[in-house]
């Protein structure tokens, strides 16, 4: 792929392709996540200047859109994401949130750290290059702290609570046991790296470490002063931004609310059924405890490793002609251990344009060295296959067919998670829940998502819990109000929830993508088989709608019942 402009694109696809070539130059976050810049040792603009010139790119793309030549329902469909992708993020952009960025999950701090994951490291060049961006991070920080000294000016803040959870993060990068994570990750270079790249290393690692130093100290004794009194909670209009922004439709809150309600107490019911199998006369919580004490589970960080990619491999391998076509480049992906201080919840990587850098899925071990089987079986049908990893990799393989933005940076929060939440009831399904109590660790898993949406939208929005709740019934809800409710619902671990809970209030929107795209799925599914009866085809279906590319919500399910 070529990052040069070469003129004005006629055609609506060559004008989103043109636009991620374009980005890609302006942004290294997105040129490493593609691998289309070789040997890039830029590290990200995190100033006001540098959202400001990726605001300007949106607009002139915007400006051309209503000129390029449409042809087909390929054209139509990214035309409709392109502008409603930009038009999304241009609102949050106008309305500062870029000034008060302070995340568990997708913080500044997290995405520079992140671009080192994603580079190559087999050869002495790699590791020139690494040296050579990890030696500019102190440049990427700055920047940071320029745009939340900007928001300071303007008033707006990340909430206190935010900020505390993004220092303690910073806390565990720089006081590891063998010093910083920058220090951590150079010396994995091999042996035989050239002693002047590794010189060349260690003196990154310690501006980079100096600068995450610097960043922790600012937003403790700077920022966090500045930002007192301000609320968890974004009201009714930042959150509908970010809503936008994760499902692509402008949704009917009261709806989702109520229908989150709904899907809570269903699952109750069927969690309940469930434990009794486990442990008759134990209610849910009681049994995922018993199964956490005397399940399957498997000793040691590596282990448990080993164990995820051999489940990736098998699951592969079984569902490969049968119910997916999987072409030979997506038939890798890798397991991985997540870095120490990321958010508790597992994650998935894009597979690099050329597929040199594969699909990973990564696990945060959140300190613990013991791994009950339960609760990740379902979690990694979820995050690896036929979960993120078929659709995003084969996105991704797809690039040339659609166009890069359909399949990259075009992505819909509520599309991907909506799959992945799919594919996990695909393999219950498909009888694949045989370990024992891993159905109801499905279950659990799909119960959180419920609850999700019931308190991301009930927090933001400060709504009152409703006289049928089994807790706190008439309460407003709040993180602590929240926090109880989640613990005596969900069997996943005290830390996975108070990290669950900044990352709602830190990403507001972003939570109730997974059902309600889940919800489009589904919806898209039945149709498809009522329209075409006797001949509807799981496995056709499944290669048409891993083949559209990235949708939001406005269009997913009409677009997956055409199939």
């Amino acid at each position: 792929m070529t990052t040069e402009n070469a003129g004005a694109p006629t055609g609506v696809r060559a004008l989103a392709d043109d636009y991620v070539r374009r980005l890609s130059d302006l942004d290294p976050r997105v040129a490493t996540m593609l691998g289309t810049h070789p040997g890039d040792d830029r590290v990200p603009d995190l100033s006001p200047g540098g959202q400001e010139a990726i605001d300007e790119l949106h607009r002139s793309v915007l400006a051309a859109l209503p000129t390029a030549e449409v042809a087909g329902d390929e054209d139509r469909r990214c035309a409709r994401l392109l502008r409603e992708r930009l038009e999304a993020q241009l609102a949050v952009s106008d309305a500062g949130e870029h000034l008060r960025a302070v995340s568990n999950i997708i913080g500044p701090h997290i995405e520079v750290r992140q671009l080192f994951e994603l580079m190559p490291t087999t050869t002495s060049d790699d590791w020139a290059v690494v040296a050579g961006r990890m030696a500019a991070v102190p440049q990427a920080y700055a920047g940071y702290v320029a745009s939340l000294d900007e928001g300071s000016r303007r008033g707006l803040h990340a909430a206190p609570r935010q900020v505390e959870t993004a220092v303690g993060q910073l806390d565990e990068w720089l006081d590891g046991p063998q010093g910083s994570w920058f220090h951590t990750f150079v010396r994995q270079a091999p042996e035989d790296t050239d002693p002047s790249v590794r010189a060349a290393l260690e003196k990154a690692a310690g501006a980079a470490a100096a600068a995450a130093e610097n960043l922790r100290d600012h937003l403790t004794r700077v920022y966090l002063p500045a930002a007192q009194g301000t609320p968890d909670a974004v009201g009714a209009e930042r959150y509908r931004l970010g809503a936008r922004l994760s499902t692509g439709s402008d949704l009917d809150l009261a709806e989702a609310y109520e229908w989150g309600w709904d899907e809570f107490r269903r699952l109750d019911a069927e969690m309940r059924h469930e434990a009794e199998k486990v442990l008759p006369g134990a209610t849910p919580i009681a049994a995922m405890r018993h199964l956490d004490e005397n399940g399957a589970a498997v000793d040691g960080v590596e282990e448990i490793r080993i164990w995820l990619q051999k489940m990736m491999d098998t699951a592969m391998d079984e569902l490969a002609g049968t119910h997916f076509d999987i072409p030979a480049p997506v038939r890798t992906v890798e397991a991985m251990i997540a870095p120490v201080g990321s958010a508790a919840a597992p994650y998935y990587t894009f597979p690099s344009l050329d597929f040199s850098r594969p699909g990973r899925t990564w696990l945060p071990t959140l300190g613990a060295s013991r791994f009950p089987l339960w609760n990740l079986v379902s979690t990694w049908y979820h995050e690896g296959v036929p979960g993120h990893h078929l659709q995003l990799a084969q996105w991704t393989y797809l690039a040339d067919q659609l166009s890069t933005f359909q399949t990259t940076v075009g992505a819909v929060s509520a599309n991907m998670e909506g799959w992945a939440l799919y594919a996990e009831r695909l393999m219950d399904e498909l009888g694949y829940l045989t370990l024992p109590g891993t159905r109801l660790g499905y279950l659990d898993c799909q119960q959180m998502r419920a609850i999700r949406v019931v308190i991301d939208i009930g927090m933001h929005l400060q709504l009152e819990v409703p006289a049928n709740s089994p807790l706190h019934a008439g309460k407003t809800w709040t993180p602590e109000v929240a926090r109880e409710f989640f613990g005596a619902n969900c069997g996943r671990p005290s830390a996975f929830l108070d990290s669950e809970i900044v990352r709602y209030l830190s990403w507001p929107g972003q939570a109730i993508s997974y059902k309600l795209g889940e919800r489009a799925w589904l919806a898209g599914r039945d149709a498809a088989r009522a329209a075409r009866g006797a001949d509807f085809d799981l496995k056709s279906w499944h290669a048409a709608a891993l083949s559209l590319g990235s949708l939001g919500l406005d269009d997913l399910t009409d677009e997956l019942a055409r199939l």
